[in-house]
């Protein structure tokens, strides 16, 4: 008979993992408690910024494309909070702040299983982009919506009913919010270029507002929208897929940056061009003649051209074709006057 040594479990392996001291021979294990695990994985509940910087997470992360490469983010995103402060205002009629919490990477997958239900998702499309966002509202912020526009009491907080699916009118309303916001989008981004943002659905499932792969990267911006004492979150999601097409406008310091651009060369380089000399080879006839016949001419020979007095002359620059003519002359020297312009094929073009 041969002694078998029980698997260990999970917890003992990740004791070992993490060089602590294991009692063999007495039996007794170092169990670690939930936070040491978190802290070895580099997972903590208690961050709402989802910024790891250590553990497995920050290994599964570090392909994650950061926002910090497109500056210009920032700057439209903070252009958005100032329209929507303003227009939220006229919408609800009350004293409306909008601040930016924070700006995020974060992969789709992760953030439709972070989404803390009920909320409702609104699905909207990016036409210029061709190419979809995610709009989410949660539930604090639905309440307060509804609680506002349809007169509740100021001084008391939005009463929230759990357990129940959000009702028609409801929906109604935040579907109305989240048309303004998607027009103070498409003002925020109308200086970088002009992008429609139109409402698509919404989702009060996440399953079914999966725009992306779970693994693409994403850009996350949460907002926080205060109405005295009512207010909420509200997220907006949008796939690095969908900003590839303004990706080079979004990577500017400042708006209208034209990357090293320099008008004053470029006019004193078109100037220089237009004033270059080149040479015009007037071509009268061309023959083709065996090798052997070429080889054997000598000082005196005449060879014969083709060529009338009324035949078209072929201007050339370089082997290509530019311009024809007719042969003659002005005191005394030969010319040749221009009839008409060759267009250019793709084989001359390539020359």
């Amino acid at each position: 008979m041969t002694d078998e040594t029980p698997p260990p479990d999970v917890a003992t392996e990740i004791a070992v993992a993490a060089d602590l001291p294991i009692d063999g021979n007495s039996g007794a294990e170092r169990i670690l408690n939930q936070e040491e695990i978190d802290s070895l994985l580099g997972f903590d509940v208690n961050s709402d910024q989802m910024q790891d910087k250590s553990g497995v997470r920050a290994i599964i992360n570090s392909a994650l494309v950061s926002y910090e490469r497109l500056p210009m983010l920032e700057i439209v995103f903070d252009r958005l909070v100032r329209l929507m402060t303003t227009s939220l205002r006229n919408f609800t009629s009350d004293n409306v702040e909008v601040s930016l919490d924070s700006i995020t990477s974060i992969r789709f997958g992760d953030y439709l299983n972070s989404i803390p239900l009920p909320a409702i998702l609104s699905v909207f499309h990016a036409e210029e982009l061709d190419n979809y966002g995610l709009f989410t509202v949660d539930s604090n912020l639905i309440y307060s919506i509804v609680d506002v526009l349809l007169g509740g009491r100021r001084g008391s907080s939005a009463m929230r009913i759990e357990g129940r699916p959000y009702t028609t009118i409801e929906r109604t309303l935040v579907q109305r919010m989240v048309e303004v916001i998607l027009q103070d989008m498409c003002a925020a981004f109308e200086p970088l270029a002009p992008v429609n943002f139109s409402l698509d659905r919404l989702e009060t499932n996440p399953r079914f507002a999966a725009i992306a792969r779970p693994a693409n990267a994403a850009i996350l911006v949460k907002l926080r929208i205060d109405m005295e004492d009512r207010g909420g979150r509200t997220e907006l999601l949008l796939p690095y897929a969908t900003l590839e097409p303004i990706r080079k406008l979004l990577l500017q310091q400042f708006m209208g940056e034209k990357f090293g651009r320099d008008s004053i060369w470029e006019s004193h380089l078109a100037t220089e061009l237009w004033s270059t000399k080149v040479n015009i080879d007037a071509i009268l006839d061309e023959q083709v003649m065996p090798l052997n016949r070429v080889m054997n001419l000598e000082v005196g020979q005449t060879v014969m051209l083709g060529a009338s007095p009324d035949s078209k002359i072929e201007l050339r620059c370089r082997g290509v074709p530019l311009l024809t003519g007719r042969m003659g002359r002005v005191g005394s020297s030969v010319a040749v006057r221009v009839d008409a312009a060759i267009e250019r094929t793709d084989a001359s073009k390539a020359l």
